[in-house]
């Protein structure tokens, strides 16, 4: 069994810089901000995995490939708004990154996940609305509610961290939601169907 290293505070955590602070810009703005954070939050979850994998935690691994790939997804739908406006604009490089112990990686991610639901995307969806930006509202809809959703995933990863199962993640190509288990039939969010997910 393994044994849980220390509480995380704000002193031990790292991604908690900013946190409720969210600047809002013109929608252009607010979605290229997106996708620098997205871009951040895949390569953190991508070698949150790898620290995962190398501490004994496959299934929590897997979880973490699952939402970084859901990042990926999320950067895609931004960026081809961004495209529309701007076609030279050039995605942002993937930061370096690199993982701690799996349980405090958990709740750095919740975190920045809980800040995305809670604080950015509804501060973007409040900005596109009042520009009658339709497209944008929609993606940054369906990233807010796929967030909420990775969040929901981690803190239950970092409850039952001694006490796995072998559940799949099943992630939805058009949204970037994440299910665990067998028992869907269809995305909740985008209404894609199950045939259609990739599995982690």
């Amino acid at each position: 069994m393994k044994v849980r290293s220390e509480i995380p505070t704000a002193e031990n955590t790292t991604n908690m810089d900013g946190f409720g602070t969210c600047e809002v810009g013109t929608t252009l703005e607010n979605l290229k901000a997106a996708i620098s954070g997205e871009t951040g939050a895949s390569a953190k979850y991508a070698a949150f995995a790898k620290a995962a994998k190398e501490q004994g935690y496959d299934q929590i691994a897997r979880l973490f490939e699952a939402t970084s790939a859901a990042e990926q997804i999320h950067i895609g739908l931004e960026y081809a708004l961004v495209a529309e406006v701007e076609p030279d604009f050039e995605k942002p490089a993937a930061p370096e990154a690199e993982g701690v112990q799996t349980d405090l990686n958990l709740i750095m991610g919740a975190q920045g996940e809980i800040f995305e639901t809670s604080d950015m995307y509804p501060a973007f969806i409040k900005k596109a609305q009042e520009e009658g930006n339709a497209k944008a509202v929609q993606v940054f809809t369906r990233a807010k509610l796929a967030e909420s959703v990775h969040a929901e995933r981690y803190l239950a990863a970092y409850n039952d961290i001694d006490v796995p199962d072998d559940d799949t993640f099943y992630l939805c190509p058009i949204c970037g939601y994440i299910h665990k288990g067998e028992d869907f039939e269809k995305c909740p969010i985008c209404f894609c169907p199950k045939s259609t997910f990739r599995a982690f």
